[in-house]
């Protein structure tokens, strides 16, 4: 697995074996504990979340949404940070790689099964923003030992399902496409609402995004930030 390149690990890689691997080859990498108290997000953004940026440390439930993480992790890749995706096996990397996404500073682990809690702490430890698709429930005790490493080291976690105790809650809804006519046409760009509800922000703040814009990243369109009432799931996702 070359850090100069994208790092793929295929399904066979649930073994215990390969996650001692992982660990070495993460090793290599050396990242110092990052002493940043918020991590960047794209300027379109930035409104959503208190001081403009993701808090290092903690864990923000999203949407299972591509474009989403994608759009999230783009300022943080492209000031040079390592960016990392576990147990999703679907993620299109040219997408990513529209979104602003530094491909050879992206970890893929597509299918870590079981395991995906030991490859994300192991990740932890060197990647300052992480996806993870959880493949089994995440448990109090197992959630609490993981926010420790996670303070320690200053890594964000991306989590596509509720998780105990976390930050936030960032989810995407009420889609529309744009370029098609009556029957004819080829889809353009997307206008998304996209809404983020924190701990320290419970009431729900939105905005409309074009996600993918015309360049394939997000871009802001002419709405104003609204405050909602609260969203249904962030107690889910507490």
């Amino acid at each position: 697995m070359g850090i100069g390149t994208i790092a793929a690990l295929s399904p066979a890689d649930e073994r215990a074996g390969e996650i001692l691997r992982l660990r070495r080859e993460i090793g290599r990498m050396q990242r110092r504990r990052s002493d940043d108290a918020v991590l960047p997000v794209d300027a379109a953004l930035q409104s959503l979340l208190p001081e403009q940026g993701l808090q290092t440390g903690t864990v923000y439930s999203v949407s299972p949404s591509p474009s989403l993480i994608f759009a999230l992790m783009s300022a943080v890749s492209r000031r040079g940070s390592w960016c990392a995706a576990v147990g999703m096996p679907t993620l299109g990397l040219e997408a990513a790689a529209s979104s602003g996404i530094d491909l050879s500073r992206m970890i893929l682990v597509p299918s870590p099964g079981e395991r995906w809690m030991a490859v994300l702490s192991a990740l932890a430890e060197v990647v300052p923003l992480i996806a993870v698709n959880p493949g089994t429930k995440v448990h109090d005790a197992d959630a609490a030992r993981l926010a420790a490493r996670l303070r320690d080291r200053g890594c964000t976690v991306l989590a596509t399902s509720p998780w105990p105790q976390s930050e936030g809650l960032i989810s995407l809804h009420d889609p529309h496409w744009e370029g098609l006519g009556d029957g004819w046409g080829l889809l353009s760009d997307r206008t998304v609402t996209v809404t983020a509800q924190t701990r320290s922000t419970p009431r729900p703040q939105s905005l409309r995004v074009r996600l993918p814009g015309s360049l394939g990243g997000v871009e802001s369109v002419p709405v104003q930030t609204q405050a909602l009432p609260t969203h249904p799931s962030w107690a889910a996702a507490s």
